[in-house]
């Protein structure tokens, strides 16, 4: 199969390197792509808004599978306009990539389908905002109701910090995201990523992984894409997770159907595990980044395999099988980051990193200036490593950190603190 892959961050390179590895692939082009990525496969310059220019490399190049991911482009609608010309596309329609486009979207799912949630209110302007605030107190959780990058979120625990998120998005710091705000209760627990990957009827559990939104240690300091990631998470056991298909998952697949938008794709269901049992913070409609980056190593069967038994609708016949081991990945940062990250530092020694062993590392932010390999966007490195269990992956990633030469670089030294103190009390 000539294959097509839509992006250019660490995501992309660890679905290229997983889609790489299966005997069935014939070519892989990426679009943009990035320095790790052209070790993989083609790079294309191609802008990933420009429907007509994609849709003319695939004739050209006769490509048989488009798969796309980060989720703006779903959610403008590259499936719909790949479809429409025939040309086979993994990943929901627009109508269906509501569920992460539009918060109020999935609210209104979530009320239909009875599927637990938190508490929540919409509004449109800033005074009446602000009234439900002052009336309900913090703390409290702030949404912009469209996509932000990872970033229109606010967990305010005063009053003072909540009116300030409501002012950010009503004066466009998150553009037209902002134009409409969702304010939910704050649910208390420990929050849980579970991955399904859905053919329209059929929804196939995956696995689990947690990450750390947080930029700095201690989940501390502003929300960030997201600075690392282990999976799978304990914390999901078995039990929990058929009760997360049972009361989210298959609940939204239905309600979708029934809405005439069937979702076909990755769903990406971000959990709070609470002492009422699990409820839904939200939705991604593809593989979270840098979650993808612990899953791929994991991942058993042929990912390319998969995204065609989801698009011809035969994922009831399929499984997904996982190695036992561990994977855990930490980001490193260009300084500035996540407000204003500073590009152009020289980043060396990754290939001496790289050689460590079950250790992979993900492009994010790079690019090649001559014949320097220097920082080219805020999250820049994903080095991520397997082990037997989380501990073990975590100590790898970081002994991976250490032979790389990037004083401009800074990342978490605590990714995976709360799945390594569960192991070391399992221990005792």
């Amino acid at each position: 199969m000539k294959v097509l892959l839509i992006g250019s961050g660490g995501r992309e390179h660890a679905l290229a390197d997983k889609l790489a590895s299966s005997p069935i692939l014939e070519t892989l082009y990426c679009a943009p792509g990035n320095p790790g990525m052209a070790e993989l496969g083609e790079c294309v310059v191609m802008k990933v808004t420009d429907h007509k220019a994609i849709i003319d490399f695939c004739r050209i190049n006769a490509i048989n599978l488009v798969v796309v991911g980060p989720e703006a482009p779903l959610v403008d609608g590259l499936t719909d306009t790949l479809n429409a010309a025939n040309i086979p596309v993994f990943g929901p329609s627009a109508a269906a990539a509501q569920l992460e486009g539009s918060k109020r979207f999935t609210k209104e799912l979530c009320d239909r389908m009875d599927i637990p949630t938190a508490r929540y209110a919409v509004f449109s302007n800033a005074p009446k905002a602000k009234k439900h605030i002052r009336q309900h107190g913090a703390p409290v959780v702030i949404k912009a109701d469209g996509l932000a990058a990872g970033k229109g979120v606010t967990v305010a625990t005063t009053l003072d910090q909540a009116m300030n998120a409501i002012d950010d998005c009503f004066e466009g710091a998150h553009g037209a995201a902002g134009a409409e705000v969702v304010i939910e209760e704050c649910l208390i627990g420990e929050e849980a990523s579970f991955f399904c990957i859905c053919d329209g009827e059929t929804a196939l559990p995956l696995t689990s992984a947690q990450d750390h939104k947080r930029v700095g240690d201690g989940d501390t300091g502003p929300n960030t894409g997201g600075m690392g990631a282990y999976s799978p998470a304990s914390i999901l056991t078995d039990q929990l997770a058929s009760d997360v298909m049972k009361r989210i998952i298959e609940p939204t697949m239905r309600g979708m159907a029934e809405a005439g938008t069937p979702f076909t794709g990755i769903l990406y269901a971000g959990l709070m595990l609470t002492d009422d049992g699990p409820k839904l913070i939200e939705y991604n409609v593809r593989f979270g980044d840098p979650e993808c980056q612990v899953i791929m190593p994991r991942l058993k069967d042929d990912l390319l395999l998969l995204m065609k038994a989801a698009i011809d609708g035969l994922l009831d016949q399929m499984s997904a099988r996982w190695h036992d081991q561990a994977a855990a990945t930490v980001v490193m940062c260009a300084p500035g980051y996540p407000i204003s990250p500073e590009k152009g530092s020289v980043i060396r020694n990754i290939e001496r990193a790289g050689n460590i062993g079950a250790v992979t590392i993900y492009h994010a932010g790079t690019a090649w200036r001559g014949e320097d390999l220097v920082a080219n966007g805020g999250r820049v490195l994903n080095v991520t490593a397997t082990g037997r269990t989380v501990t073990d992956a975590v100590e790898r990633a970081y002994e991976a950190i250490r032979e790389i030469d990037w004083p401009d670089g800074f990342y978490r030294k605590d990714i995976g603190w709360r799945e390594i103190q569960r192991e070391k009390s399992a221990k005792a």
